[in-house]
Parts: C-alpha cells; structure tokens; sequence
C-alpha cells in the first residue's frame, strides 16, 4: 500500500506517556466499550516526520523527543525552558540577565553567549523557520500543537547551527471547522495570564479559506525588587499574537501566510551577588537570591516579529513539493549592572538588531516501493548587529559596535532504501556555502556621555568563506514487529565567525576568524514496545567526536606594556577538541487503566581532549558547560473517568541533575598561575505536581505547582573577579502555584 505523507513539516517524536493521553472508558457509547478499553491501556502508534515524512514513532531510527499540546499543558510547560528536566540530556535555560533570551545545550553542545556574529548551537525553529539570534527565542507556549526536541547534530537536513541538535515549536494548524479556547491563570507572585486562539473557514466551508489568531498576555510580579528603587526584577511582562491565513485550491494546492509579534518589556533579571566586590568596601551580599541594589535603569525590553508564506503542491501520488518564505527580526534594549551594586564599576547598555530573510525549496518522493527521499534548496540572509556601550570604574568609557552580515545557501538529500523487508539503509548530506562579513569599530571614550572618541581598540572589515558537507548515513532493522534497532553516523557544523568584541590594537590576534566546530556522531539506538503496546522503551548510546571548540571566555591582557595584565576583554576563540559519550532512557509505562508513568534517564561524560591556553594545553583542569553527568526525570499520573462523562487526572513528578559548571573558565593561568573558580551548582532535584478537572468537552480547571521545595539552584553568572570583583549568579524560578480555567469550544 502506498504511503501517502502528511506534510513536509520538519518534525519529530517521541512523545512522553502524559503527551499521548489515552481515551476514557466512560466517554464512550457501550457498544464501545471493549475498544475504549483497550484504548485506556494501550500507547496508540503515533506519527512522525523527523526525516521530512511521515513514519511512526517507533519505527524512525532518531533520537527524538515531543510533546503534544495536551501534554505542555498537563505538565505546566510555560515556555520552551520548561523542558529542561523533561528531555534526556537537554539543558535550556533564559541568559544572563534576560528573561526571553534562550540558552540551549544537547547533550554537551550548544553556546551561551548571545552577541551577534557568534552563532547558536541547538537551533530553534518557529513552524519550520529557523530563528537565527536567540534574543525573544525563549518562546512561550500558547496555542501551540506540539514541541519537538531532536537530539544530536542535525546538519542534513536542518543545517548549520544545529550542531547540537533543534528545537521546533509548531503552532496549532488552520482547522477545517470553527473552533477556538480561551483561558485565564492565576497565581503567587501576582501571576495573570490570559490566552485566547479562534479559527476556522471564512465565508462558509467551501469556500476554501480558512484563518486563525491566537494571542496571549503574560504577566507576573518579580521575584525579587531592587531594594534602592523598589521596581521588581525577573518580572514578566509579554504580549504576544500569532495569524495565521490560508486559501486551499482542494487537497492537493495550497498557500498559507502566517505572522507573529512578541513583545517583551519585563524587566532585568536579578543576579544574586555570591562574594563581596572588593572595588564596593562594606557592601556585603544580600540574602534573596533575587533581590538586587542595581544602579542602572531596570529596562530589558525586547520585540520579536515574524512573517511566512508556505505553499504546499501535491503534483501527484509520488511527488509533492514545499516553499517556505519567510522574515524575521527582533530588537533589544537590556542594562546589564555586572556588580549588582550602585557603583559604577561594570555597568553595560546594549542594543541588539537584526534582520534575516530565508527561502526553503523541497521535493518530496514517495512512490510506494523500495525508496523514498526528500531534496532541497535553503538560501539564508541575515543582518545581525548594534552597539554595546561599557563604563568601567566610571573612569573608562568604551562601545562595541557593528554588524555580521551571513549569506548562507545550502542543498540537501535524505533518501531510505529498504534493502529487506526487516533492513533499511539511510543516507543523506548538506552542502552549505556561506559567506560572513563582519564590521566591527571599537573605541575608548572621555566619559559616559559616549560622545567624544579617544582610542581605538579594534576597526576592521573582514570577510570569511565557510565550506562544509554533513553526511548522513544509518541503518535500522526491524526485529519484531514491536523491536527496531538502529545504528547512526552524522555530522553537524557550526559557522565561526569574528569576535566583535576584539582589542585588536592591544591583541592584534583577537581580530582574526574563529573557525567552524564540528561534531562527528556515532549513535545506536532501539525503539522497542512490550506488554501489548502499554509499556514503550527506547534507548540511545552515543559517541561524538567535537572539533575546534569555539568558546566565550574573558581574557585578561597587558594594556600599557608594562607586563602585567591590567584589563580584560570579551574573548572568543577555538578551544581545540573533546570528546562527549553518552546513553539514554526515555520509557512510557500505562500499568493499568488509571496510571501512566513516564520519565527519562541520561548519562554524560563530556571531556575536552585539547584546550589550548597560552600556548599550554590545560585540558586536564577544564569542564565542558551545561554537561550534567547524570539527569533524569518520572512523571506519575493517576487519572480516572467520571460519571458526567468528564474526566480527573492528577500527577507528581520529580527531576534530578548532577552538578554542572554553567561558565566558561580558565581555571588556572599556566604562565601568571592565577586560578578562578567556574560558575557551579551542585546536583539537585525539582518536585512539580498538578491536578487537571475536564469537566466536560468544553471546560476545564487545573492546580499546578512548580519547584514546591522551593530549591536554589543557580543556572549561569559571571565571575570577573580578576579584573572587577564581580562573581555572581543567576537563579531558576523559585516556588510557583496557579489555578488555571479553560473554555473550549
């Protein structure tokens, strides 16, 4: 029989037991009964599209995991950093300093540093485009049809920048009938939010147009206040809207045209100061690890705004062909008060802007027999750049300024062969060109006015061509019907770049490129069901050899000559090679009709084999970031039918890391033997529970709580102890509990 594939979505899955939510015995007629039943203690077959076509979950030989909407909401996923404990080997998390710039580690891989010309490890995509800054790509979830996390490097079919694997967020479709939800949470902290999405046919249902708005406003006090001014830090404050428009020439042709606006105006994120500033005499830190006593302007504001036209042709059974147009920009305006304190002495204002245009072709075949495939065409165009202004002490003045122009075009090849019935080969590969132009003009100022330039500490204008070919090959074979085993090898890539941070007059070196890293994986897997489709297991051991690390440290250098190292910069550079091994476990377990237990376990060993530092290598003293060596997360669930033909679930999970090092540090100098102590937090565990009421097909009520142990946990800072006396942390959300109401209709 011919395989007939939904859709050329890039996608995903293995869903978690609460993300394929089994039916209701008592929602069903009686005659019914027998199949709801089996329905209650049976994981249904889901499909997938993690290779551009549709597949069932367990039958696609990736490491992949997703989340239906059903489920975000069952497990109180707010924003995509909510997925954190929930996906094996994933670390995300907002920056420093922000509360919607993402940072994103998998499996070991991925980059924290958000300033332009340095490019994202794990990419992020909004319904198939790719968001290429990760400022505002924290993205809440509302109306949203499912979350894909696909681990390991992704780079023939997604590309560059997805050396550690992707993210994609998939916004609810344009249904074929009028529907919508609306929904109101309330909460500590003063937390209200209000969602609301309607869609379906405009001007009756043939008329082969159809529509679709979501928007959401998301608000909540601080955890914390600035004890001189009294305005809260790590607020939340965002409106967000979402449009979708479609117009459907039958089944077989359509275009559809989509928007989005984020806006971000909440305020600075509050650092707790974790030693005292020896510049700041008698200021000690301050109990809450929220509170701050910041000098500078408590702004943070980012918006985030996207455009798309998709067209979809079925020429026939065989082919069907995909364009993806699309545009994006975003702009921010954060304050960065590095000591905390009403001092001056590391205070920075930055302004980030940036613009891209991508195109995206792809063919997709399926006849039906031995082989099938997807092929395409990506052209990429982005403007990434702005201006970082830095008061040092109040007594030096200084900007970073300029822009990263990328032009990236790609082809791309992933075909199946079965070779047996039980046999399949997969091979694929991406060529990609790219060119990146980086102007950077950094100078030294009279005073804080910024106005009047007395040194320059880095002008250029330079070029550089990046080539790469990331193949693809696996093979998969079916044992049983209810058994695949697979082996992987891949390759991701990672552009370099230049770092416009550069002091090219006092380290003339800082003004050359920094090389592209490369990850070469090697990866076997199984995908295996037991009892009767009610318990699902699926495992994943890999093997991945990392190149030309490209790190974000800060480098202390000699200013005046006079040999010692009075002043620092922002470095980047290629650390040299690591190598990550790993393993993991992702089960779904229905025990009976009224219980689901699901949950993951993951284990890491991340390594730098060479890390190069003033001619020394000191790889035997560094930690690779964000690389826990053991994590995992179980979620219990206990659900039954009620008599009105609603439906009560109830659940508790708990997620547990080991310590992990979430800077980038040289732990000791191998010439001035100066040691630093690297950004840490020491293993810990997060309890979350909920309780959901259906009460029937239309309204629903739930109580969910988040961190009810109210654990500190830090997840970055910065320790600029050497040259400012700074060391301090950020924090993950402290305890959270709301009650949400939701209408369906």
């Amino acid at each position: 029989m011919k395989r007939k594939v939904l859709s050329l979505a890039i996608g995903s899955v293995l869903v978690s037991a609460l993300a394929a939510p089994v039916a209701w015995a008592q929602d069903a007629a009686p005659s019914d009964a027998s199949t709801q039943e089996a329905k209650a203690t049976n994981l249904g077959a889901v499909t997938v599209t993690a290779r551009k076509r549709e597949e069932t979950l367990q039958s696609v030989p990736v490491a992949v995991t997703a989340f239906t909407a059903d489920a975000l909401d069952k497990l109180n996923v707010e924003d995509i950093g909510d997925l954190d404990a929930l996906v094996p080997n994933l670390t995300v998390y907002a920056a420093r300093g922000s509360s919607s710039t993402v940072t994103a580690y998998i499996r070991g891989v991925g980059q924290s540093d958000p300033l332009w010309g340095v490019d994202p490890g794990v990419g992020i995509y909004l319904d198939d485009v790719y968001i290429a800054r990760p400022q505002g790509a924290l993205l809440d979830v509302f109306d949203v049809e499912r979350v894909e996390v696909l681990r390991g490097p992704q780079g023939t079919l997604y590309g560059k920048n997805t050396i550690g694997g992707a993210i994609k967020y998939i916004s609810r479709g344009l249904p074929r009938e009028f529907d919508g939800n609306a929904s109101v949470t309330v909460g500590n902290y003063n937390q209200l939010d209000v969602k609301a999405a309607i869609g379906g046919p405009i001007g009756g249902a043939d008329s082969g147009l159809r529509g679709r708005i979501a928007v959401a406003s998301l608000n909540r006090d601080g955890f914390g206040q600035n004890i001189v001014t009294d305005q809260d830090v790590s607020d939340k404050e965002i409106l967000a809207l979402r449009g979708q428009l479609g117009a459907y020439a039958g089944d077989n042709f359509d275009v559809q045209f989509a928007f989005d606006w984020m806006d971000d105006q909440s305020g600075v994120r509050g650092a707790q100061m974790l030693a005292p500033n020896r510049f700041v005499p008698g200021v000690q830190p301050l109990d809450s690890r929220y509170d701050v006593r910041n000098g500078m302007p408590n702004v943070n504001d980012t918006t985030m705004k996207g455009a798309s036209m998709t067209v979809n042709w079925r020429a026939n059974d065989d082919w069907t062909f995909k364009y993806v147009l699309a545009k994006r920009e975003s702009d921010t305006e954060t304050n960065i008060d590095f000591d905390t304190t009403q001092a001056k002495i590391a205070d920075v204002k930055a302004f980030y802007a940036d613009q891209q245009v991508s195109h995206e072709i792809q063919a997709n075949f399926d006849a039906g027999g031995r082989a099938r495939g997807v092929m395409g065409l990506y052209k990429f165009d982005g403007d990434a750049g702005g201006q970082v202004l830095n008061n040092f002490f109040n007594l030096l003045f200084g900007d970073t300024q300029g822009q990263v122009q990328t032009e990236s075009i790609a082809l791309y090849a992933d075909w199946t062969f079965d070779l047996t019935e039980q046999l399949k080969l997969d091979v694929g590969a991406r060529y990609t060109d790219e060119d990146k132009h980086a102007t950077v003009l950094n100078r030294g100022y009279r005073d804080a006015t910024f106005t009047t330039p007395i040194s320059v500490a880095a002008n250029f204008d330079k070029t550089i061509n990046f080539k790469n070919t990331s193949p693809k090959i696996s093979l998969d074979y079916q044992v049983t019907d209810d058994i695949m085993v697979y082996g992987l090898a891949s390759r991701g890539f990672k552009s370099g770049g230049y770092n416009i941070r550069a002091q090219a007059t006092a380290v003339p070196r800082s003004a050359d490129p920094f090389q592209d890293e490369q990850v070469d994986s090697f990866e076997v897997g199984s995908k295996m069901a037991f009892l009767d489709n009610s318990l699902f297991l699926n495992l994943a051991a890999f093997h991945n050899k990392y190149d030309d690390i490209q790190l974000s440290i800060f480098t202390a250098y000699d200013s005046n000559g006079d040999g010692t190292d009075d002043a620092f910069f922002g470095d980047f550079t290629n650390a040299g090679s690591g190598t990550i091994n790993g393993a993991e476990v992702e089960y779904q377990w229905l025990p009976g009709e009224h219980w689901a237990i699901s949950g993951n376990l993951a284990w890491l060993d991340a390594k730098f084999d060479e890390y190069i530092f003033k001619g020394v290598n000191i790889a035997n003293q560094q930690e690779i970031t964000n690389a826990p060596e053991f994590s995992g997360a179980v979620n219990l669930e206990w659900r039954t039918g009620l008599a009105n033909g609603g439906n009560l679930s109830a659940r508790v999970g708990y997620s547990y890391q080991s310590e992990v090092v979430a800077t980038t540090e040289v732990v000791r100098d191998p010439i001035t033997g100066a040691r630093t102590q690297p950004i840490t937090q020491d293993g810990y565990g997060l309890i979350n529970a909920g309780v959901t009421w259906r009460l029937n097909d239309a309204w629903s009520f739930s109580l969910n709580g988040s961190n009810l142990a109210d654990e500190e946990y830090r997840t970055t800072g910065y320790n600029l102890q050497a040259a400012l006396g700074v060391l301090t942390g950020f924090y993950g959300p402290p305890r959270q509990y709301s009650l949400t109401a939701r209408y369906d209709f």
